[in-house]
């Protein structure tokens, strides 16, 4: 089995939800890592951990992201970390897998699926290493995590939608 590594400097997970029911608030976590145990070529015997460091969220934002780390959203302080940890993975097609596993949130534990794209391997020209790349997009309902904060809008709706759009790019070192 190859020793795989995330490179966090090629990788990025990002995150939206609506605004006002009529745009999207987007942001990003600068600080996570990923665990992949298995073969690349072997993907659906692999297992995955992510590990996010709420407290490194982005939304381009001071008072939003104050907002987000405080106690009417992620409490930071008693929750520092989201996690995933996979308990299947199944291959849909060549390149798309669809990976379930439990997420945790404030203390919260559901299970949720995601669909990955494999996008393969390839030789790093400058370093030599080999590198592998998959991409990630999935959705939760935040109220589910007891993140329900919200504001109602003068005109009917509420501030933040309970949908929450995940999506991700990374990539990997893999040490064969």
């Amino acid at each position: 089995m190859a020793n795989v590594t995330l490179d966090k400097v090629h990788s990025a997970l990002n995150f939206e939800v609506k605004h006002m029911m009529v745009s999207k608030a987007k942001g990003d976590f600068q600080n996570f890592d990923i665990d992949f145990n298995g073969d690349f070529d072997d993907i659906e015997n692999a297992s995955v951990k992510v590990t996010i460091d709420v407290a490194s969220i982005e939304t381009n934002n001071d008072d939003r992201n104050g907002h987000l780390k405080s106690e009417d959203f992620f409490n930071v302080e008693q929750y520092p970390n989201i996690t995933f940890v996979s308990k299947s993975i199944t291959k849909v097609s060549d390149s798309e897998f669809k990976v379930t596993g439990d997420v945790t949130i404030k203390g919260v534990t559901n299970e949720e699926s995601f669909t990955v794209e494999y996008n393969g391997k390839a030789k790093d020209p400058m370093q030599g290493n080999t590198i592998a790349g998959a991409d990630v997009t999935g959705k939760i309902n935040r109220e589910d995590y007891g993140l329900t904060w919200n504001a109602p809008l003068e005109t009917g709706g509420v501030l933040i939608g309970k949908e929450v759009k995940f999506s991700g790019g990374f990539e990997f070192v893999v040490e064969e």
